[in-house]
């Protein structure tokens, strides 16, 4: 018997509390680990237990993690329905996207793929190969592999990248779940990514399912497409309710592989599900241009948004404390005969000197020094936060809305004759005009802030110098000086006009709903937003009747988001039109399911490539079996179908099979506890067991291994262990070079759920594919 190899150990965490295996995950690219160990408490750990980040949410449980492929997002479902993508090596959720109610179901399971796609389809990918060797054919042959490729460059050149990045926003003042996501300039960096020609013909995936069956697929991180239900076909639980529990996807592959088990712990039988997602076999556009470019139309929409709810929020600071100084003076300035307002009162002292004696104890007794301090600050600081707000956040975030539309409208323009695009140039045009508008106010609001800014500095140093003249006997040389230096025509300016309302109040005014609603269906109706929003602005400066809602800043940001739902929507509907479920192929074991694992593999034909799903199963009855299910999918133009269903059993002569992952396409990785108390890992080569015709109730013959005579049929490692590791979960990663070169690895979590260890697999480590089909090698039970 030859000895078994001996893993190395890659790493080693000591967990602060205990964890179950479906909220542990570790991240394929780099060696982290994200745990959720109090089920409200998600943590990021480096090797050795050092804890990276910790996100707490104390209202909501987490029910599911999942790393991105490339390790750049860790997916986290919560209780209330919502699931969260968090960045790499960070605890603030960057995207948030609601899978379902909170209390209607809890989250299941959580995929993460990428799949390859052709530009425009097989023509089109001869097309433009032709036409790049057409403009490279007199390149010199030592430079040819230097040569772009000039249609590609073209289609995903990027024009916002030359503009100055997004400015964070502040870290009060927000709302909602968005309102810490844009407050560093790492997060901004990390939501508004550029996109890299290199992944241009490939889309990440993520199928999310939950308890009650129903599953939602979204592409390109957070561009959901929509959900779907899954029900039990055929079978003596037809109808009843399935949850997702696995599933596979080859990057060749369009068709993804899905199992499903009923909502009982031990079932009798799984379902394995192919879906094809036909889309991206096969789309009027490049998928993954599409993709990148509503996303990030989606994350400035919420980027706007937030600066909005800072615009309002730091417009109200400017106002609310003058109000309440100046509330508490007006009762008394009521009972005067000739000066009733605080305006007509400030007005008459900036031009006669005279004070009116309530203005007078007002000023020294109520507002005195501290209270115009208070006053002096709020304004000042809110107006000139405003200012940095729509210079710094507001324009920028629409210039570069402006840029993803016209791609949008190019695009559509381009496929005008296509009806399968989702959008059209009309609709992405009126989404422009709304830009355009919100363009158009923002200027104005610049505009208006700087000369109020300049207003209130010289309102309120003469209101500074009026309390100090009051609060002395005499008139010193100094006060004297500064009252030299009044600039009266401003005071009064800012008197009249700025001091109880203002100019911009045409934008953030709070209107009755009727109006609200009633300019909504008229702008809805209209042509030209711009021109219309000008029209009223003017009819307002002239103190003539106008749609009081239109200017609104909040009423323009809430259209321009409902609008651009809309054909995001349709966009998203597009897809889900072109998601197929292929039918039902039911795998079951006598003794209730306990483990299971699928792969999808790769089988190339003449026209194509087919796929081959895998399904590895083991039940409670027995802890030295585990079957392996063959399904053979015949998958022409996106859409397949199941031909037939082998079976193969594998069975272990002694000890317990304590877990088993596939590792690629050619490894099942099954991890035996021999009854010596050591643990081996076993590699399997999946492909070349003996299968059989599966038939329902039937046991397959399968290969029995001995003990003694193990090391010489399969490839083996000995997995060292210290005295108390007792492992309950495997986790199989592949090898990656993304970050270094990281070797593929086996996570392993102890019995006590505290205990984590991850060993590296050795370079090269296949299994032996030429010696497990000799008669000497396996025994029929």
């Amino acid at each position: 018997m030859a000895p078994p190899i001996e893993l190395e150990l890659f790493s080693e965490s000591s967990l602060s509390n205990p964890v179950t295996a479906r909220l542990i995950a570790c991240n394929p690219t780099v060696n982290l680990l994200a745990t959720a160990s109090d089920a409200n408490v998600l943590n990021l750990w480096r090797a050795h237990g050092e804890l990276v980040a910790k996100h707490v949410d104390r209202t909501n449980q987490i029910e599911a993690l999942r790393w991105k492929p490339d390790g750049q997002y860790l997916a986290a479902g919560w209780s209330d329905g919502v699931l969260r993508l968090f960045g790499f090596e960070n605890a603030k959720a960057a995207h948030q996207i609601p899978i379902t109610e909170k209390g209607q179901s809890k989250f299941a399971y959580i995929a993460w793929s990428r799949n390859l796609i052709s530009r425009r389809g097989e023509d089109a990918s001869l097309a433009d190969s032709s036409w790049t060797e057409m403009l490279n054919e007199d390149v010199d042959s030592q430079d040819k592999e230097n040569v772009l490729d000039l249609p590609m460059e073209l289609t995903f050149i990027e024009v916002d990248t030359a503009l100055p990045k997004l400015s964070p926003l502040p870290v009060s003042g927000g709302s909602g779940t968005d309102m810490l996501v844009f407050s560093t300039r790492t997060a901004i960096d990390f939501i508004f990514r550029p996109f890299k020609v290199e992944n241009a013909n490939s889309v990440d995936v993520t199928i999310v399912g939950t308890t009650d069956g129903r599953i939602q697929i979204s592409i390109y991180d957070s561009f959901s497409i929509g959900g779907f239900q899954y029900q039990i076909p055929n079978t003596k639980e037809s109808g009843a309710t399935a949850e997702l529990c696995c599933h596979s996807s080859h990057p060749e592959i369009s068709t993804h592989a899905l199992l499903f088990k009923p909502h009982v712990d031990k079932p009798e039988a799984v379902y394995l599900v192919p879906v094809d997602l036909t889309f991206i076999h096969s789309s009027p556009i490049n998928l993954s241009l599409l993709a990148s470019k509503t996303t990030t139309l989606q994350n400035i929409l919420r980027y706007i948004k937030q600066t909005k709810t800072h615009m309002v929020g730091e417009w109200k600071s400017t106002r609310e404390l003058p109000a309440r100084f100046m509330a508490g003076i007006q009762e008394d300035l009521e009972k005067l005969p000739k000066c009733r307002t605080i305006v007509q009162a400030l007005y008459h002292t900036a031009v006669t000197g005279h004070v009116y004696e309530p203005v007078r104890e007002w000023l020294v007794d109520s507002l005195a020094e501290r209270g115009h301090k208070r006053w002096d600050k709020a304004v000042t600081s809110g107006l000139e936060n405003l200012r940095a707000l729509i210079h710094e956040n507001m324009i920028p975030a629409l210039q570069r809305a402006s840029i993803i539309l016209s791609r949008l409208r190019g695009i559509a323009r381009f496929e005008e004759r296509s009806r399968d695009i989702g959008f059209t140039a009309a609709e992405i045009t009126k989404l422009i005009d709304i830009v355009q508008s919100l363009y158009a106010v923002s200027y104005k609001m610049m505009r208006m802030v700087m000369k109020e800014l300049v207003l209130f500095a010289k309102f309120s140093s003469w209101l500074r110098l009026e309390i100090d003249k009051l609060a002395s006997s005499t008139l010193t040389d100094e006060l004297l000086e500064r009252q030299g230096n009044v600039d009266c025509p401003k005071v009064l300016k800012y008197i009249q006009d700025y001091l109880v309302t203002s100019p911009m109040s045409i934008f953030f005014n709070e209107v009755e709903k009727e109006d609200y609603t009633k300019d909504w269906e008229q702008v809805d109706d209209g042509a030209s937003l711009r021109e219309m929003l000008e029209k009223q602005v003017k009819r307002y400066q002239a103190g003539q009747p106008y749609m009081k809602a239109l200017p609104q800043l909040e009423f323009l940001v809430e259209y321009l988001t409902s609008r651009s739902g809309m054909v995001l929507k349709a966009i998203a509907e597009m897809h889900r039109r072109r998601v197929r479920f292929a039918p039902t192929t039911m795998l079951g074991m006598e003794g209730g399911i306990t483990k299971y694992d699928v792969r999808l593999c790769r089988q190339r034909k003449p026209n194509g490539v087919d796929g081959v799903v895998y399904t590895a199963l083991a039940s409670d009855k027995s802890q030295t079996d585990v079957r392996v299910f063959r399904t053979q999918l015949d998958i022409m133009n996106g859409l397949s179908r199941a031909v037939s269903t082998g079976v193969a059993g594998l069975s272990m002569s002694a000890g317990r099979v304590v877990d088993f992952k596939f590792l690629d396409q050619q490894s099942l990785l099954l991890l035996w506890a021999n009854p010596d108390s050591t643990l081996l890992l076993l590699n399997i080569p999946f492909e070349s067991l003996p299968y059989e015709e599966h038939v329902a109730g039937k046991e397959p013959q399968g290969l029995r291994f001995e003990a003694d005579n193990l090391g010489d049929l399969l490839s083996t490692a000995k997995v060292p262990c210290a005295a108390g590791f007792v492992p309950m979960h495997m986790e199989v990663i592949e090898r990656s070079s993304q970050r270094g070169d990281i070797p593929a690895r086996v996570c392993l979590l102890s019995k006590d759920r505290v205990t984590y260890k991850v060993y590296a697999l050795p370079r090269n480590w296949g299994p032996t594919m030429d010696v497990v089909l000799q008669d000497d090698v396996m025994m029929d039970e």
